[in-house]
């Protein structure tokens, strides 16, 4: 009651804001006559201008955070200026000026915040203000869509106000190579998939030069339906996977027993719960049980023993998926079969999903299910959630219909806040209560009759429903009663601009799935210029051309249009354009004032989604600018929101209200009280995500680690120092350690065992070089030490320091990225039973994160040593075939020989050549092939690279993922400890670097 007082008095947050913004907004607006009287080229011009001043106010600074600050300083100072630079370009360009309420979105994006702008509001168009002004700065803006075509569409539709103010574009799509890539990523502003953004991230730090990325850094990030990419995806994180060697049998087997067992039901009394039948499945937790009675019958089908003995548990596994498979996911619901293959359906927006691959064999049962090829396995390669690589920009906005509802998450996940952008014109829409029917069955009939009625009024309708096997249902039905109508689902998404765009037509009958971020607006009495684009293509008046794969500046010839339709691109001449543009205009315009007379588009729900803002995605696409519409939601207690999440309460009370089978309720009431049930769903929705970044959040800090150590590598930071120095001394300590403790006498120690230790991780036999007995433990371990580094010295003087550096960096990037695959395959592992921590009265994501890092630290104490081993290994021989490894037999080597020998023809390879390097002139013997495993020998040590290189490309191009097996970790010597320096060679205490927070 007082906060509802008080934003009476004072206005809500939000409105207070927008004030905050309206002074700025007259600056802008006071621009606008000086801005108009310039030509072209002087308009033109006003982006070196702008580019000047931002480099005048960094201009002799070197602090990356003083630079970051005087740039932001900068482009706050040049906004107003810049806004109306845009704003006269997009007038003169596209021929469309932005709006002042656009004028305040564009500014709610540069301040890092979510603008919340309705439907039909010109999103698209208000993303060039703060996209042109960031990329002044020269870091590369990014906006994200959540599909290519509306990444190709905004990218050539944008890009001609970009392009007329001198900045580039590129567009990221499926299919292009890293070359294409690179120079999209090059541009000034750069457009793309939220899926293709991320993947290139992660193939980036699978690369093994600099110059073979594609990215460059993460800047500032436009995020365009924000809350169904930043929200609803997720909570599925994305997976580059390689196929493993495992076998698919298993599968098909599970795949078998299932028709042999029955589905049965939980049954609570206030004692007591009873599950009957062989399972049972929970639709709201999306999990199924077996009871005891089903394993005993599934195992007599199997004719094995126990199903929890330990080597039945992968067969355990199988079935329970296969069950879920069977049991909680449905064709054309949440899949689709085509070509042979099971494509997901993203539940959110009903769009196919090729590539996703559901993770942890459920991808596998469901191919099973299908009686289609089933594909093995996968290993995960590298992943990151959609929270952490966002979290990765310097600068995050978003923009979007439906925000609100998730402020919480945004705040709390992303740190960003929302502004509501009030609406060019009032809103005139129309929302109607909901009406509720007994069963599915009369409520789609009763939503037959609706259409029906409101067709042969010509009122058009757009009907929302939840699967394509619903709106297949429906278009049944409307068939058998004779009114015409389209249907746009996942199985004809290549027409989904094209039957979006005509939606508003008189008369017109859209049956659609999900509407989030279809990203075409429906225009009453249609859109002219999809029309005219069908026109020209149905009457052969224009002709098809090939583009450049990745294309977004089509170049027509002069008095030529180019233009795209159905994702084909076609050129036409400008008069014929024109000419077709016109004709359509006007007739536009005659039906768009016969759609509103008819009460303008009607919006038809036959479901209420999980999702407040999935409903509300729909309901916007009615009253867009000022237009009149309406709005009304048919349920039923069958439907599955109803039916899963409001059983408890929605039966006793519609039979309170009177309900009697074939007669509809409508209330208020009940509508708020399904508004209650989807904001629980919502809630337990964001538990699930929030729980995905808790243990992603761990494996985050990992993730940094390895691909700060990697870039480093990459970059060419020399890594001497730490393989000779920190290396060899904490695989010491740890030899010592374990072979002669500090307090233990020296008869008690194990030398032949510390012998035995140097000899397996660095080949050399020092028997005979030391004698212990002699020697102190600190003074013994420093001849061992110093011994060692001779030899590596011995083998840089004969390579030559460059090509030791680099067998350093490629030995020391195939070291780490094989481990750190075993790695993210145990975490996969450790997560997969860490719930059952809590029945041990255990926090399981304490347990997550202690086990985890103890995990990290066991992985980089193997780098240390395998990294040791390889290099140390690495053998160099002389002409008679005997390792050179001392400085005395080099030496001798050089006075006996002083001219380099020939050497056989299998060894006139040079390392320089083998490394790709320049020719190098060594004044000592080059490095012959070693004889005898396990050393590693450089010529093959460059092949393997090269093979590993490849073979994590390829896998690199793969989507989706699975657990496969665990890597169990050894232990190389003593831990790291907290006040040590840090394994990554920073010069910092591990605590006060890797080691923070972990």
């Amino acid at each position: 009651m007082i906060n509802t007082v008080l934003a009476k008095v004072f206005g809500t947050s939000n409105e207070r804001a927008v004030k905050r913004m309206l002074p700025v907004l007259a600056q802008i607006n006071g621009f606008d006559e000086s801005i108009k009287a310039l030509s072209d080229a002087e308009l033109q011009a006003k982006t070196l201008e702008f580019k000047a001043r931002i480099a005048k106010a960094i201009e002799g600074l070197t602090d990356a955070d003083e630079i970051t600050a005087a740039e932001k300083a900068a482009l706050d100072e040049i906004m107003p200026e810049a806004f109306a630079v845009v704003r006269e370009a997009g007038r003169r360009v596209v021929g469309m000026r932005h709006f002042d309420v656009q004028m305040i979105g564009g500014m709610v994006l540069h301040s890092g915040k979510i603008a919340e702008m309705k439907t039909g509001e010109g999103k698209t168009l208000v993303a060039t203000l703060p996209c042109y002004l960031n990329a002044l700065a020269g870091h590369g803006v990014h906006v994200v869509t959540v599909n290519d075509y509306l990444a190709k569409r905004d990218a050539e539709w944008m890009g001609k106000i970009y392009g007329f103010l001198g900045l580039s574009v590129g567009v990221i799509v499926h299919d292009l190579d890293d070359r294409q890539r690179r120079e999209a990523y090059a541009s000034d502003i750069t457009y793309g998939t939220n899926n293709e953004f991320g993947f290139d991230y992660l193939r980036d730090n699978m690369k093994f030069e600099i110059s073979e990325q594609v990215q460059r850094g993460n800047y500032y990030c436009i995020v365009d339906e924000v809350d169904s990419i930043l929200i609803d995806e997720a909570r599925t994180p994305l997976i580059i996977s390689g196929p493993t060697d495992k076998t698919t049998d298993k599968y098909a087997i599970a795949n078998t027993i299932i028709p042999q067992i029955e589905a049965g039901e939980l049954i609570e009394s206030l004692e007591t719960k009873i599950w009957s039948g062989d399972y049972v499945v929970d639709e709201k937790a999306r999990a199924v049980t077996v009871t005891d009675e089903g394993w005993e019958k599934i195992e007599g089908l199997l004719g094995i023993g126990n199903i929890a003995d330990p080597e039945n548990w992968d067969m355990k596994h199988h079935i329970e998926v296969a069950i879920k498979a069977h049991a909680l996911y449905r064709r054309d619901v949440e899949y689709v079969v085509k070509d042979g293959e099971v494509i997901i359906v993203d539940e959110f927006t009903g769009r196919l999903m090729p590539g996703r691959r559901w993770s942890d064999g459920l991808h596998q049962a469901v191919e099973a299910k299908e009686g289609v090829v089933i594909r093995k396995e996968d290993q995960t390669l590298a992943t990151i959630t959609f929270q952490n690589y966002f979290r990765l920009y310097k600068k995050l906005s978003g923009m979007t219909g439906t925000a609100e509802t998730e402020a919480s998450e945004f705040e709390s996940i992303y740190k960003l806040e929302i502004v509501v952008i009030p609406t060019n014109r009032q809103m005139l829409r129309i929302e109607n209560s909901d009406v509720v029917y007994r069963t599915a069955k009369e409520k789609y009939f009763a939503v037959a009759d609706e259409i029906e009625r409101l067709h042969a009024q010509k009122q058009p309708v757009l009907v929302g429903t939840t699967s394509i096997e619903k709106s297949e249902l429906l278009s049944d039905i409307l068939k058998r009663k004779g009114v015409r109508h389209v249907v746009l689902n996942a199985k004809f998404h290549e027409k989904e601009a094209e039957i979006v765009a005509q939606a508003g037509r008189l008369g017109m009958v859209t049956i659609a799935t999900n509407m989030a971020g279809r990203g075409t607006d429906i225009l009453l009495g249609g859109n002219s210029e999809f029309m005219a684009r069908q026109d020209l293509v149905k009457r052969n008046l224009a002709r098809a051309v090939s583009a450049a794969e990745g294309s977004i500046q089509p170049v027509a010839a002069p008095g030529f249009v180019r233009f795209y339709y159905q994702s084909q691109e076609f050129e036409t001449s400008q008069q014929q354009w024109d000419d077709i543009i016109a004709s359509h205009s006007a007739a536009t315009k005659v039906e768009h004032d016969a759609v509103i007379e008819a009460g303008g588009l009607h919006i038809l729900g036959t479901e209420r989604h999980e999702s407040r803002r999935v409903d509300n995605q729909l309901r916007g696409r009615a009253g867009r600018q000022g237009d009149p519409g309406s709005s009304r939601f048919f349920l039923s207690l069958e439907d599955d929101l109803m039916r899963i999440f409001a059983r408890e309460w929605v039966g006793t009370l519609l039979q309170s209200l009177g309900m009697e089978e074939g007669v509809p309720i409508e209330s208020r009431m009940i509508s708020k009280r399904i508004e209650s049930a989807q904001k629980a769903v919502e809630s337990q929705n964001f538990e699930s995500r929030k729980h995905v970044l808790e243990y992603d959040d761990v494996m985050n800090k990992q993730r940094e680690a390895v691909y700060g150590l990697r870039r480093q590598l990459m970059e060419g930071t020399e890594q001497k120092q730490l393989i000779t120095e920190d290396y060899v001394s904490t695989i010491l300590s740890g030899i010592l350690e374990e072979f002669a403790p500090e307090k233990a006498h020296p008869d008690q120690w194990n030398v032949e065992q510390i012998f035995s230790q140097i000899y397996d991780i660095f080949g050399a036999k020092l028997e005979g070089e030391i004698d212990p007995t002699q020697l102190s433990r600190h003074d013994f371990g420093d001849a061992i030490f110093d011994k060692l580094r001779e030899r590596y010295d011995v083998k840089e003087k004969i390579l030559g320091e460059p090509n030791m550096r680099y067998h350093e960096r490629i030995v020391m990037l195939s070291v780490l990225d094989g481990l750190w695959k075993e790695h993210l395959l145990s975490m996969d592992q450790l997560k997969e039973g860490i719930g059952m921590r809590g029945y041990a009265q255990q926090d399981p994501l304490v347990a997550y994160k202690k086990e985890s890092f103890e995990m990290f630290e066991t992985m980089m104490l193997r780098f240390q040593e395998d990294t040791a081993r390889h290099l140390f290994r690495m053998q160099i021989l002389a002409p008679d075939g005997t390792p050179i490894e001392t400085a005395e037999q080099l030496a001798a080597l050089q006075s006996a020989q002083p001219a380099p020998p020939s050497l056989p023809p299998q060894q006139q390879r040079s390392i320089s050549e083998e490394a790709g390097l320049p020719p190098s002139q060594p004044a000592t013997p080059p490095p012959a092939v070693p004889t005898r495993p396990p050393s590693t020998t450089i010529d093959a040590l460059e092949r393997e690279f090269e093979r590993k290189k490849q073979r994590d490309l390829d896998a690199a191009r793969n989507v989706g993922g699975a657990t496969t097996y665990t890597a169990s970790p050894r232990r190389a010597g003593e831990k790291l400890g907290r006040n040590d320096e840090c394994f990554c060679g920073s010069g910092k205490k591990y605590k006060k670097c890797h080691g923070a927070n972990a």
